[in-house]
């Protein structure tokens, strides 16, 4: 690469957010530079991530539009129906939508969206990928923007997206305020082969320690049935139930499960992580922008984490054509404002609905589950309460974007 190779963008970040924000740049005339420290290899290794991911209508027009529909579209499984339940009592919700309706969103795993995103990134000469790449310094000026890496190498570009995740080492270092707290609870995966077929319904069941999450995965090549499972446990439990045996680990899932997958054959590799809130108090600073877990983290309760971040790319993408057809600057404090007022509220409105419904299910007591299920029974019978709570997960609600509008 020329040592003068100056882009549009500096994508700091190249994971699912990052690399999704890459190739929907280069659709509308954009050049990147994405940096990542990861070696794209381990990122898609078989047994690296047993993480599932809900791609909500809106961010699977995205994907579409941004030419991923192909290879995508025969590794995700449709969300027919989404149950949500106090621990199988009476009173559950069904959001189940009218057959002309589509779908709630798709399941995929994570490693089939990064194969399908690394692929088509390489395929594309707007992005100059830098993998296994150490940041040395970032440096924002009045013109431009540039990192350089470990091995000396400069990279210039307009405009800095910070797309590293919940750590983000480039929000630290511009100093952005942040609100967050750990719920002191941690999340296991795990994918679960078992008896029944699950029709492409995903559970929501809540018990006084959390969220117990089966979300519906296509059969595997054998025929066999596949759900993923999110389990979320106390903190000072989450050690215990990593290690348990195969066995005893199977036992207490079905426990939780209630006989409605059958018998759990067999359970994938089990990981986990620490479940916490983060939002910052801005997600753009001088030639600078935040996407993704960047700028803000939420529990996987309602399963919008990625979502959430597949919208912000949409808009920024958006503002930055306007630049370009305006004949703007990219790095324009003017547009970077336009993605702020945009995407600020929205994201964090999800975040706030987010975190009230886990402080509302985890309250412990059979008087507070009595109510919960008097709310969820009142949801099951209000028409338009239910519609706006499907339309929220497919995420067609708001202003949406161009990319993730039909």
């Amino acid at each position: 690469m020329a040592e003068n190779d100056t882009r549009d963008l500096l994508i700091i970040g190249g994971g699912l957010v990052g690399m999704t924000l890459a190739l929907a740049a280069a659709k509308k005339g954009m050049t990147s530079h994405v940096v990542d420290r990861a070696d794209p290899a381990d990122l898609t290794a078989e047994g690296f991530d047993g993480r599932a991911s809900a791609i909500s209508t809106a961010s699977w027009r995205l994907f579409r539009h941004i030419g991923l529909g192909e290879a995508l579209e025969p590794f995700g499984c449709p969300i027919e129906s989404i149950a949500v339940t106090d621990q199988m009592k009476p009173g559950r919700i069904d959001f189940t939508p009218e057959p002309h309706e589509g779908s709630l969103g798709r399941m995929f795993a994570n490693r089939q969206l990064r194969l399908a995103l690394f692929e088509a990134a390489r395929a594309e000469p707007a992005i100059a990928w830098h993998e296994r790449a150490e940041i040395k310094s970032r440096e924002r000026g009045e013109y431009g923007v540039s990192v350089t890496l470990a091995d000396g190498q400069v990279l210039r570009a307009a405009l800095m997206v910070g797309a590293e995740g919940r750590g983000s080492p480039t929000r630290e270092e511009a100093g952005i305020a942040i609100a967050q707290w750990q719920y002191d609870h941690r999340a296991i995966i795990s994918g679960l082969t078992h008896e029944k077929p699950h029709d492409g319904v995903a559970w929501e069941i809540f018990y006084p320690a959390g969220p117990f999450a089966l979300l519906p995965m296509r059969d595997a090549e054998d025929g066999s049935h596949r759900s993923a499972l999110v389990w979320t446990v106390d903190e000072k439990d989450a050690a215990g139930t990593l290690k348990l045996g195969d066995r005893a680990f199977l036992a207490e899932v079905e426990t939780r499960m209630h006989d409605i997958l059958g018998r759990v054959t067999a359970a994938g590799p089990r990981s986990s992580f620490p479940l916490g809130f983060h939002h910052t108090a801005k997600i753009t600073d001088q030639r600078l922008a935040l996407i993704g877990d960047a700028a803000h983290g939420i529990h996987p309760i309602a399963g919008q984490g990625l979502n959430l971040g597949l919208r912000d790319v949409g808009a920024l993408v958006e503002v930055l054509e306007e630049a370009l057809r305006l004949g703007l600057d990219l790095g324009d404090a003017q547009i970077l404002a336009r993605y702020e007022r945009w995407r600020g509220l929205d994201s964090f409105m999800v975040a706030l609905a987010t975190d009230g419904l886990t402080r509302l299910f985890g309250v412990p007591g059979k008087t507070a589950s009595a109510v919960r299920r008097l709310g969820m029974g009142g949801v099951q019978r209000i028409g338009p309460l239910k519609d706006w709570f499907m339309d929220e997960a497919r995420g067609i609600t708001g202003d949406l974007p161009e990319l993730l509008r039909a």
